[in-house]
């Protein structure tokens, strides 16, 4: 891992103060990669986007890990469902960054951090506590441990994160695809959102 954690912040300025604003964001369809691209009103509070878990907005954010440039993707995705906490992993095709989804920024830095700390791998937090996590050494995408540890320990991150509100069958697979930019609709990367309709990077605020 090579990341400018001092760089990493998960807070996204909002252009209203308070009250709602209007923003793009990812709509995770279940049992897909492809994702709509979709305009919701985003609360914010003292200048702060803030996620929405009675409508089941989140945030989510890549971090580019392979050249510390520092560059953090920020923005909204619908359909996870979780209700606390965050969850965590370098699987993220094509460019396996660093990619969180939660509810709040603490929970977010300590499942990124727990991340790193094992040098990649996948990771469920609340707070600062981690709840579970699978070290993937091997450029943060394979073990070195053998298969039945590897199968069962990553049963338990998906019920970890079932546990709280997570709806998707496959947590964790669905994630690594919300940062794949080729496939439409709506996608993250280190960069910003992409239209991958347009082929361009794309506003967050509508």
């Amino acid at each position: 891992m090579n990341v400018r954690w001092n760089w990493v912040d998960f807070s996204i300025p909002a252009p209203v103060t308070d009250g709602d604003a209007r923003a793009r964001v990812i709509g995770a369809i279940p049992g897909q990669i492809v994702t709509e691209n979709l305009a919701m009103e985003i609360p914010a509070a003292n200048g702060r986007a803030q996620s929405d878990t009675d409508r089941d907005i989140l945030k989510i954010a890549v971090i580019e890990r392979h050249r510390a440039s520092g560059n953090v993707g920020k923005g909204f995705i619908h359909g996870f469902g979780l209700k606390r906490g965050a969850i965590a992993g370098t699987i993220a095709h094509d460019h396996h960054n660093l990619v969180v989804i939660g509810v709040d920024d603490e929970s977010m830095w300590t499942a990124a951090r727990s991340v790193g700390e094992m040098d990649g791998g996948l990771a469920v937090a609340v707070g600062d506590q981690t709840l579970a996590g699978l070290p993937l050494p091997i450029a943060g995408l394979m073990s070195d441990q053998p298969i039945e540890e590897v199968s069962a320990t990553t049963d338990l991150l998906t019920e970890t994160a079932q546990e709280l509100g997570c709806q998707i069958e496959d947590p964790f697979m669905a994630m690594s695809f919300m940062a794949l930019e080729v496939i439409p609709a709506l996608k993250l990367t280190d960069l910003g959102l992409v239209d991958v309709q347009k082929f361009d990077i794309v506003d967050l605020w509508v």
